[in-house]
């Protein structure tokens, strides 16, 4: 059951990053762009066993080691090893009866699965000083060095009070499971470094501090510590330059007896949904447009260019869209209206180039048309025009 929690949770980290925003901009203009980096926790605070002694008596030094990986602005794992020292508490035996407590001493490597609640709810910020990081993990404790407990045991077996003795008692090294959750309140020192405030809550079975107590053992954590990233966690991003379309112009020449004349150009603008590669009803007019033109024109040939708006999304997934909106329109004008592939040639720019001012006008795949001549037969010379392109 922890494992498939623990599975459910990643999961979960990893749809979220897909939707997390992985760019920022600064007041001044500046665009900046998520980089995944591994970062070090170095960390040292104190640790509460839940126990039958008084509760400053049940309080041990405690340290962290963890090294991880942020995989997004809100995903990232690490794997940690927690060490030091628990305590065990007993009320009630001898007589008079005395309540008392015994240390012992532990390691527990785990993962911990990192979900950033700033960059979740309110979307990252390189520059933000402080940044709320909930945890879910679990791991192996190694539990060993059981000796004051043991003392106690064998008192009581020397004073004949047997029916005292814990039911629980262990000796040697022990390892268990554990489960773990917390949070890690995250104040911004450097591009590199960060101050860590971190607590935690631990789970194990009911036999960590060798008494039978009928539920499961816990101890707490409050850390203290550094995060050190290894490597850049972000990166300015250049300036896109947008590039405005070409104007095409064809000039005409007077009709001689005969002539091949340049027939004007079509240009159809399809456009596109955030995040989707399906053609509307409506823009499917465009696309038979032209391939009506193509077949009214045999001669005639069409370029079809791919567009994504730079406004969402990333690079990569921009590519993606790009190139699929510029292969839809590939395909239909080929297997719905029957053009032959010979007579298209298409390109895809991803969001490197902009040819709208509007972001969302981006989504499109451009089709232009051109390169179509039309025979007037009225004596035997023929003369062809001349095409001017004004840029």
């Amino acid at each position: 059951m922890k494992i498939r929690t623990l599975f459910c949770a990643a999961l979960l980290g990893m749809g979220t990053a897909a939707m997390a925003q992985a760019t920022y901009e600064a007041a001044d203009g500046t665009k900046y762009e998520f980089k995944k980096h591994a970062f070090l926790d170095l960390q040292g605070g104190i640790q509460h066993t839940l126990g039958e002694a008084k509760t400053k008596d049940l309080f041990s030094p405690n340290v962290q080691l963890g090294l991880g990986y942020q995989f997004s602005p809100v995903f990232g794992a690490r794997i940690q090893a927690n060490a030091w020292q628990s305590k065990g508490g007993w009320n009630g035996y001898g007589n008079p009866a005395i309540t008392k407590d015994y240390k012992y001493k532990y390691v527990a490597p785990g993962i911990d699965f990192m979900f950033n609640l700033s960059n979740l709810f309110c979307g990252w910020n390189p520059k933000r000083v402080f940044n709320v990081t909930a945890f879910l993990g679990g791991g192996a404790n190694v539990a060993f060095d059981n000796d004051e407990v043991n003392s106690i045991a064998n008192t009581l077996r020397q004073d004949g009070l047997a029916q005292y003795e814990l039911e629980y008692l262990w000796d040697g090294t022990k390892v268990r499971p554990f489960g773990r959750a917390g949070l890690d309140l995250n104040f911004r020192l450097s591009d590199a470094v960060s101050l860590m405030v971190e607590g935690n809550a631990n789970i194990l079975s009911d036999k960590y501090n060798s008494k039978k107590a009928g539920n499961p053992d816990w101890y707490f954590n409050g850390l203290l510590g550094l995060r050190i990233n290894l490597g850049k966690a972000y990166a300015a991003v250049a300036p896109v330059i947008v590039e405005k379309p070409k104007v095409y112009r064809t000039q005409r020449d007077s009709i001689f007896e005969n002539k091949t004349v340049k027939v004007a150009e079509l240009r159809r603008d399809v456009f596109f949904t955030i995040n989707s590669i399906t053609v509307s009803e409506t823009e499917q007019l465009k696309i038979k447009d032209v391939a009506d033109y193509l077949k009214k024109y045999p001669q005639a040939k069409v370029v079809v260019s791919g567009y994504a708006d730079v406004g969402t999304g990333n690079a990569k997934i921009n590519a993606r869209l790009a190139a699929g909106r510029a292969d839809i329109v590939v395909r239909d004008l080929k297997e719905k209206y029957g053009i032959s592939e010979d007579r298209i040639t298409y390109a895809s720019y991803g969001d490197t180039v902009q040819p709208f001012e509007e972001n969302d006008l981006n989504r499109v795949s451009i089709c232009i048309a051109d390169g179509a001549t039309e025979v007037k037969k009225v004596l035997k010379e023929v003369k062809e025009t001349q095409v001017e392109v004004v840029e």
